[in-house]
């Protein structure tokens, strides 16, 4: 969902990096795989084109930060309080 990003912080020896990816438009979704040692972070379309990809070895990431944009979905609203019968 467009405004979903997710931060990578790196060991880069003597130092640390941060990176982000973001979705930038409406549609799009930021997803992680961790797979053989590679942590990949890619905005993926809705059709599930992958439109950039960040690649990291596994043992130079520190910190792996996921932060989606809140939403408000149906299954999330309060329960409204029936009266009931008087």
């Amino acid at each position: 969902m467009k405004g979903d990003r997710v931060e990578i912080v790196v060991d880069a020896g003597d130092s640390t990096r941060t990176y982000e990816v973001v979705a930038s438009r409406a549609g799009r979704r930021v997803e992680t795989a961790v797979r053989r040692g590679v942590v990949e972070v890619s905005e993926v379309t809705r059709n599930g084109s992958v439109v950039r990809t960040a690649r990291f070895m596994a043992t130079r990431v520190l910190a792996l930060v996921e932060q989606p944009v809140p939403r408000e979905d149906s299954s999330e609203r309060p329960l409204r309080e029936d009266p009931g019968p008087e």
